[in-house]
């Protein structure tokens, strides 16, 4: 099975699966998947929206309800979420709508923001609203890096499945190192 099949069978559940965590990577190559015609832009970006949107959901539910039993086991999370607490306060809506494009408090900040004041429907309202803004941009980022290519390098066809398996690969590799 080569690498086209393998995207148009499962990279609507990468998309998804992605987009609970930190997925702008999965989102990129998405959008430049839907940019070569193996995904549908649409089915990629709606699927994104509702993985953003269901994993802060679930992040801000865990603080609600568990943040400081999570924190008490995981002290990496305790720093950053205690970081997050101060910009919180101050700007709340702010924070929940740029949230999404802050790379490395993606989980810790709805975490946070469950652990405040801010009542559930307001953080509801303010994710969807983040992650409608989130989806379309990071998609069409590699949508649009997709046409630049296209327009550019002629030879990259022959090369495109390799060079997103080493772009996968590599963004693995990189994320089990740093956890490590």
């Amino acid at each position: 099975m080569d690498l086209s099949a393998l995207i148009a069978q499962y990279g609507y559940a990468a998309v998804l699966a992605g987009a609970v965590f930190e997925g702008e990577t999965v989102l990129v190559l998405a959008g430049y998947s839907a940019h070569r015609g193996y995904l549908d832009f649409a089915a990629v970006t709606g699927l994104a929206w509702l993985g953003a949107v269901a994993g802060d959901e679930f992040f801000f539910w865990l603080g609600r309800r568990h943040g400081q039993r999570v924190l008490a086991r995981r002290p990496a999370l305790r720093s950053r979420v205690d970081a997050a607490l101060g910009l919180i306060e101050r700007h709340p809506a702010t924070i929940v709508l740029m949230m999404r494009f802050m790379w490395g408090l993606r989980m810790a900040l709805p975490i946070a923001i469950g652990l405040g004041r801010m009542p559930a429907w307001r953080f509801a309202a303010l994710n969807a609203l983040s992650a409608a803004l989130w989806a379309p941009l990071v998609a069409g980022a590699g949508w649009s890096f997709g046409a630049l290519l296209a327009g550019h390098v002629a030879t990259l066809h022959r090369y495109e499945h390799w060079v997103m398996a080493v772009i996968v690969a590599a963004v693995l590799l990189l994320r089990t190192a740093l956890r490590r």
